[in-house]
């Protein structure tokens, strides 16, 4: 078993809604250390999608996102008499948001021909209802998790 890390990096909580989620969340969207640029984004986001939900905090869209994208299970590869195996493993919970956190932010640069806060604040709604790339994403790793669930034994 691993052993616990000790030294993590504490997320300072951002500036207007005061949430440590929203501050990994900006760190995650920040491209060459442009901090303020990210801010700027996530905040205009936020306000298009207090716009679109029609509801007055956008805490809750967001929280719902990212819990709707967070995945339970994921495969490992594990090498095992000369054959690999994806080996099914829960995930632990600060890689469940990392991951959750990640797939959001791919699928809303994946799109084309919007400027960045929409598309992120369309991905967000989107994971919210349980629709959208990265809660595919996240069906998708399940699935894989689930056919290769005869190779459970194998999980060290």
């Amino acid at each position: 078993m691993r052993r616990k890390v000790n030294n993590r990096n504490i997320v300072k909580p951002d500036i207007k809604y005061n949430s440590p989620k929203v501050g990994k969340f900006i760190n995650n969207v920040m491209n060459s250390g442009k901090k303020e640029t990210a801010r700027r984004v996530v905040y205009k986001a936020f306000d298009v999608i207090k716009e679109k939900t029609g509801n007055s905090n956008p805490l809750e869209v967001f929280d719902l996102a990212i819990k709707n994208a967070s995945p339970l299970v994921e495969v490992r590869s594990r090498r095992i008499g000369g054959a690999n195996y994806q080996v099914p493993r829960d995930v632990r919970p600060e890689r469940r948001n990392a991951l959750a956190i990640r797939w959001i932010l791919l699928a809303a640069r994946s799109k084309k021909g919007q400027p960045m806060h929409i598309k992120l604040a369309d991905e967000l709604i989107a994971a919210s209802k349980n629709e959208g790339t990265a809660v595919k994403k996240r069906d998708d790793t399940h699935k894989m998790a689930e056919s290769n669930k005869a190779f459970a034994h194998f999980a060290w």
